[in-house]
């Protein structure tokens, strides 16, 4: 489109799970439901509009074993924008990918600095591996370096016990999210197993990641609290593989994962019955593949989460909780434009028509 162009979005424009307008008008890289007076050089784009995807738990710039090249993070981020993800709230990731501020081309990043991890306790290369007593200072370090949040490993396998367990003890993590809020960011942790979750919560944390030892006794303090959960059931989909390549070494830790992959679909839908905020992520980068958050619409569908509901979990209601517009009069115009309804039919996420990125149609 060229200076001056108005783009010109009509058909059904999903401003909500329930608020249906009929067009919008996208003008200087802005939304407005006001035709604009004169205009001349239009772009008609048909469709269902929805504001531009969330994947809430990504990794641009991450790989199998470690940070990648800049061509890497950003093929990575071109293909989350093929599949219409706009806005990625990267969990971690030991690359600076601060360059991608400045491409208008590319999905709009919110980032939590690096995984902060115990020494010798997470994947080699991903990490700051530190000690307890480094925790308060590491947290203040990523806190000023990202974007509103940071990110620990709040459990992982102890190869001595032989299973997941805890990587911090509650007086570190009490102080060390403490310090996160007072310098105005939110704390979120990788947690598979049940043992670490009631001193994370507790201690404050404001998001778990993965959470499949979300329990029924835990449920209520999590709803209580009001932590988010972020369940990235495409990649726990992985757990049988991996639980198959420790049996030999590690029985224990492997029979742990194929009960937290078995009843991951009820841990999922108990959350959400309680009131528990559900989003949608990936797990995107090291291991697993961008783009895939259509597919993870569907595994919250198949958990028993309502389809508008899980819907909103990558739109409407992810985009409020990360503090980010949607589809509002003056908000920047990112939004992707589908064939049919996805409340009714959530796969059709999976194909869209046109993708709108700083009101340019990139796809």
């Amino acid at each position: 489109m060229s200076d001056g162009a108005v783009l010109h979005v009509k058909g059904r424009v999903l401003t909500g799970p329930e608020d249906v307008r009929d067009e919008l008008w996208v003008v200087g890289g802005r939304i407005s439901y006001d035709r604009p007076a004169g205009a001349r050089d239009i772009t008609t784009v048909e469709g269902w509009a929805l504001p531009g995807l969330v994947d809430a738990h990504c990794h641009v710039g991450l790989g199998a074993e470690g940070p990648v090249d800049a061509a890497t993070a950003e093929k990575q981020a071109l293909t989350d924008r093929e599949a219409g993800t706009l806005l990625l709230r990267d969990a971690g990731s030991p690359s600076d990918t601060r360059w991608v501020d400045d491409r208008e081309d590319l999905p709009k990043i919110i980032r939590a600095g690096r995984h902060i991890a115990r020494t010798r306790r997470y994947i080699r290369n991903y990490a700051w591996e530190i000690e307890p007593e480094d925790l308060v200072a590491h947290v203040a370090q990523e806190a000023r370096r990202g974007d509103g949040w940071v990110k620990l490993v709040g459990d992982w396998i102890d190869r001595d016990l032989g299973d997941l367990s805890p990587c911090w003890p509650r007086e570190a993590v009490e102080a060390a999210i403490a310090e996160a809020h007072r310098l105005g960011a939110r704390v979120t942790a990788h947690c598979f197993a049940e043992s670490s979750l009631r001193d994370l919560v507790e201690a404050g944390i404001d998001c778990i990641e993965h959470a499949t030892g979300l329990t029924e006794d835990l449920i209520p303090l999590f709803a209580e609290r009001g932590v988010a959960i972020v369940p990235t059931l495409v990649n726990i989909a992985t757990f049988p593989r991996l639980a198959a390549g420790g049996d030999s070494r590690y029985p224990r830790w492997s029979a742990h994962m194929r009960r937290l992959h078995e009843r991951r679909y009820d841990t999922v839908r108990g959350a959400y019955d309680a009131g528990i905020p559900v989003y949608v992520g990936t797990d995107a980068g090291g291991t697993l593949a961008h783009g895939l958050v259509a597919a993870e619409v569907a595994e919250l569908v198949t958990a028993g989460i309502p389809p508008v509901q899980a819907v909103s979990a990558t739109s409407w209601g992810a985009r409020a909780w990360l503090g980010r517009p949607g589809l509002e009069e003056g908000a920047p115009a990112d939004l992707v434009v589908y064939e049919g309804d996805p409340r009714v039919d959530v796969r059709v996420l999976a194909a869209p028509r046109r993708v709108v990125l700083n009101g340019i149609v990139v796809e």
